[in-house]
């Protein structure tokens, strides 16, 4: 059973908080040689039909959205070095491990019951063993009132699910620098 693959789902919305489980991911599955990674986005249809899969290496990062580049373009040199920092080194854990890494495109509504549902549906259909998804670390309350897909996803899944919050320095740090040290 050795050939056995570990599959994980990484919800991607193209959010910072998406960013950094992308990251997180990528650190597990540089570690982990049995990991089957797909990415997943959700788009809104009127069909809420399934889509078709796509490589993920034509849409990383995946659809990051406006503000968050806007805060990267805008950011002093340290800020954007960084960022160019992290996404060299998770391309390049992507790129090495690219037979173990997917991506695909999930159509449904756009309201976060939809979204839950749909992702919730696959994830199950595709039987993952886990499921990464980014969040920006609202309590309980806040989560309630505001609504948070990784809240209801969490409290819905019959799957376990990694909650990743920002990520600490000394982890994006340490992350960089094991890539960089492997290349050099």
């Amino acid at each position: 059973m050795s050939d056995s693959k570990f599959n994980v789902l990484l919800y991607s919305d193209g959010s910072q908080q998406a960013f950094s489980a992308a990251v997180y991911a990528a650190n597990l599955l540089k570690k982990m040689p049995n990991m089957q990674l797909t990415i997943v986005q959700v788009q809104e249809s009127d069909e809420g039909s399934m889509g078709a899969a796509y490589s993920w290496i034509d849409t990383w990062p995946v659809s990051p959205t406006a503000e968050w580049m806007k805060r990267v373009i805008e950011s002093d040199t340290n800020v954007r070095n960084l960022y160019n920092d992290i996404l060299t080194t998770t391309n390049g854990i992507f790129t090495e491990r690219v037979k173990d890494v997917n991506h695909h495109v999930i159509y449904c509504n756009p309201s976060i019951t939809d979204t839950v549902d749909a992702l919730l549906e696959y994830a199950e259909k595709k039987r993952f063993k886990l499921i990464i998804m980014g969040t920006r670390g609202l309590t309980t309350l806040k989560g309630l009132i505001f609504g948070c897909i990784a809240h209801n996803v969490l409290n819905r899944s019959p799957i376990p699910v990694l909650l990743i919050k920002k990520l600490p320095q000394d982890f994006i740090d340490s992350y960089c620098s094991d890539a960089n040290s492997l290349n050099s």
